[in-house]
């Protein structure tokens, strides 16, 4: 959805009342659509290692210890995959058995070494968002359907960043709204390993004589190529 600010209230309006899992850094706009009666908030572990990667010149072996840590929780989702069990009740046994305690291991760390860096400083930073987010990064651990992190939500949302200075002139805000709906529906097709192309040119034409009842058939990980 297009939004000419960052308020919350483009998710709001976005999700509306909705639920399920909402997986997003710690942006304070998506507050409002995850509340106890809305979405379940998962936080993501990309932006923990990124934090700790970029203080890690300020002090290495105590960044290095946390990003080994959090390596350690993407080598159990690697062996998932490596045995396609991605999703599997024996994905969610493995994090209940080795993530757990990784995770147990590592918040230990980070309570220790807390005091030890100035809250302000990058190292301290780093160490106090996930202390901070906790309960939103362990909830992978209830589901084996959570990933880790919404790297794949973030790469698809690059194409919007390498073409910010031309998007900056859509013409007006309807223009921009009509411009994320494509992009939406563009980025949907990538996930679902679609051809954007194909399936515009199809539903398009298919999309003027569709029951509406059944609309949902023309979202993009339901559509059939005729």
């Amino acid at each position: 959805m297009f939004s000419s600010g960052r308020s919350g209230e483009t998710p709001a309006s976005v999700l509306g009342e909705s639920n399920g899992f909402l997986q997003a850094d710690a942006y304070s706009g998506y507050n409002r659509v995850t509340t106890p009666k809305g979405r379940t908030r998962v936080g993501c572990w990309a932006h923990v290692r990124r934090k700790f990667f970029d203080a890690k010149d300020h002090a290495p072996d105590e960044c290095n210890q946390a990003l080994g840590a959090i390596l350690a929780l993407y080598e159990v989702e690697y062996e998932a995959a490596n045995q396609n069990l991605l999703g599997s009740d024996k994905h969610l046994a493995m994090r209940k058995v080795v993530s757990q305690r990784i995770v147990d291991e590592l918040h230990t760390w980070l309570v220790l070494n807390k005091d030890l860096f100035a809250p302000q400083s990058r190292v301290g930073k780093a160490i106090r968002y996930p202390l901070n987010h906790w309960d939103t990064l362990i909830q992978f651990l209830e589901d084996p359907n959570l990933p880790l992190d919404n790297n794949m939500s973030e790469r698809l949302l690059r194409v919007i960043a390498l073409g910010r200075k031309n998007f900056l002139f859509v013409g007006n805000n309807g223009a921009g709204h009509n411009l994320a709906v494509l992009q939406s529906l563009v980025s949907s097709c990538q996930i679902n390993d679609v051809d954007p192309q194909a399936y515009l040119t199809d539903v398009l034409i298919r999309i003027q004589t569709h029951p509406q009842s059944q609309i949902d058939e023309l979202l993009p990980h339901k559509w059939q190529q005729p």
